[in-house]
């Protein structure tokens, strides 16, 4: 398997990716409006392409998108989507870990989503109330989180805000 940046070619691959892993087409069009944004970071949209003998094609998708807190510029990452023959086999994990460190390559603050944190606790993610940072739903608490990176600073605490096409979910 290689992750490699997403490619003009690839967007029905991870459409169709997408409606498979989360059984609805809710995210697949999240992730068509959020490539028309300007909250789009192409340096941040990630696909695992099989390299099993027999196999070829994208098996799973990752982006990260421009988010605030406050002023200041972070990444909200998702929708993380696994074509469900290949979930479980480490997919979704090598494309976290490949999001992450580009994101942290690039200087970004922090990352934040909306998930498990039994999933996602294992790649360094804490509920954003740990760094004093609010969800944009109070219902979301539980399960809001932030992965911090290198160019983490305490200052950026406040109020989160997704890029408008996530208003629409």
């Amino acid at each position: 398997m290689l992750i490699r940046r997403e490619r003009p070619g690839d967007a029905a691959a991870i459409r169709e990716i997408t409606v498979a892993a989360f059984g609805r087409t809710a995210e697949a069009t999240l992730v068509d409006e959020l490539r028309e944004s300007g909250a789009w970071l192409p340096a941040l949209s990630l696909v695992a392409d099989s390299l099993v003998a027999g196999e070829s094609g994208v098996t799973g998708h990752v982006l990260c998108t421009r988010g605030h807190v406050g002023d200041a510029p972070v990444l909200a990452l998702g929708p993380l989507s696994v074509r469900p023959d290949r979930q479980r086999s480490g997919v979704g994990s090598a494309l976290m870990h490949a999001v992450l460190g580009a994101g942290d390559a690039l200087g970004e603050p922090l990352v934040t989503l909306l998930g498990d944190p039994g999933y996602y606790g294992r790649f360094g993610f804490r509920l954003s109330e740990e760094y004093q940072i609010s969800p944009p739903v109070a219902g979301w608490r539980a399960h809001f989180q932030v992965r911090a990176l290198t160019g983490y600073r305490p200052a950026v605490r406040g109020m989160f805000r997704y890029a408008e096409p996530f208003d629409r979910v």
